[in-house]
Order: C-alpha cells, then structure tokens, then sequence
C-alpha cells in the first residue's frame, strides 16, 4: 500500500461520522447528568411519591466554593424543602392551582413565595455588607436634579399614608438605590420597601401592590442597618404577592 493511499481502503466520511455519533452520544450523556444536579429526585405533585432517582444519570456530588470563605454547597444533595405548604389543591390534577388556607402574604403563598437562601448579607468585593443604608454608605447622596423621597408620606394601594420615608438604601457594588425605609405610624416600626415597587412622586411616594396596613407585616430585618440575601427574598416576595392577595377582589377574573 503506498503511503498516504489509506483512503483507498477506508471509507473516512463513514468513520467521521461515526465518530461524531459517538462524540454526540457522549455530549447529550454528560449533559443530561449535569442537569440533574439539582430539582431531583423528582416527587409526585399529587401523592408526594418520590420517583426513582436512576443512578445513571445521576452525577457524584461536586462542591462549589462560596465567595468570601463562606463554606462550600454540594450538589446533588438531596435535601428536601420540608416547609409546610399552606395551601390545598382546587383540583385532584397535576398541576391544580392552591388554594391559601391562611395569609397568603404571610405564608409565602403563590406570587408571594421565596427561595430559601442565605440568612447573611450579600457582600462587595472589599467584604462589605452591599446594601446598606444611606446613613452608613459613606459618600452616597442624592442627585440635586432627582427627588429626594425623604421625608415624603408613603401612601397605600388604599389611599391612606402608612408612614413616612426615613432614609434611602443603596447598593454598593451597582451604585444604585434598592430600597426605602419607611418608618410606619403610630411608632409601628420600620419596614423596607422595593424600589421597583413604588412610583415616586414629587409630594409623595405611591405604592399598588399592597394596602397602607398591611405594611405592618413585611417582614422585619434582624438588623437595622443590613439585610440578608433571605429576608431580601421575603421583604420582595411580601410586596409581589400584594398584587394577587391584597384585595379580596384582585383574585377574580380582569374581564
């Protein structure tokens, strides 16, 4: 056989292909196992029956570091969410809507619920907590040509002031404004508010989503001064779950 004449004797499309097949096979393989780090195993919406985990395609557990010597988080773990769910089926179908049994607002119902993160401040790169206060970010101010909402009533979905603006909470890292602290009335304490759920106005600050006495229950930060990744989710997931659960009447059809 002259040299360089093996294509002669070899079909080489057929063994590229073949080749590709096998890449291919082996590419859909890895990925299938990657994606299951995490949601599985997969449990009965009606029963709570846990489907087999099918160890094949079930990858060994990896552990990924956490920033700032935080730890690290395995997965797969298995670790099952154990929360009481305070809700019940409308219908005995996959997939039926819930029915809230309580507070929906409260107990983390629908629009209103949250992912269990960490219970710590989410940091700067320096290690400093990120949202803070304008009373503790150092150098933050308001622009002359905005509004400053300190100070400024804090009016319900209902018409009526739930208190007023005390201070403004900026994100450090983004340089950006992430929350109001209202300080409720009749000294009911304070409560941060979401900047994406309000509408600033020049003599006032408007919110929709939720009524002037419900503010009370937003769930309260451990510390003054510095929230956590989880009460940020909750403080959210109070607001977004207003538009749903506020008014008896916003839970019927739009037209």
């Amino acid at each position: 056989m002259p040299s360089g004449s093996i294509t002669e004797y070899i079909d080489v499309a057929q063994v590229v292909l073949y080749v590709f097949w096998v890449f291919f096979f082996g590419l859909v393989y890895y990925l299938r196992r990657e994606d299951r780090r995490e949601g599985y195993p997969c449990e009965s919406d009606l029963g709570g029956r846990v489907e087999p985990l099918g160890f094949t395609l079930i990858p060994r557990a990896k552990a990924f570091l956490l920033p700032h010597g935080r730890g690290e988080v395995k997965a797969p773990n298995f670790v099952r969410d154990q929360r009481e769910i305070k809700a019940v089926k409308t219908a005995n179908f996959p997939g039926a809507p819930l029915r809230p049994t309580g507070d929906p607002m409260v107990d983390a119902v629908g629009p209103a619920s949250y992912a269990q993160r960490q219970d710590v401040p989410e940091l700067t790169r320096e290690g400093h907590a990120m949202i803070v206060p304008m009373r503790v970010a150092a150098g933050f101010s308001i622009d002359r040509q905005d509004t400053d909402p300190r100070g400024l009533e804090v009016v319900g979905a209902d018409g009526k002031v739930a208190g007023k603006v005390k201070d403004v909470w900026v994100d450090r890292a983004d340089v950006m404004v992430r929350y109001l602290e209202v300080e409720l009335n009749a000294g009911a304490g304070v409560r941060l508010l979401p900047i994406t759920m309000l509408r600033l106005k020049k003599q006032r600050v408007e919110v929709a989503s939720i009524l002037a006495d419900q503010f009370a229950k937003v769930p309260v930060l451990a510390n003054p001064d510095q929230v956590t990744a989880l009460e940020e989710d909750k403080v959210c997931a109070f607001y977004s779950g207003g538009r749903l659960y506020a008014e008896a009447k916003r839970l019927g059809p739009v037209l």
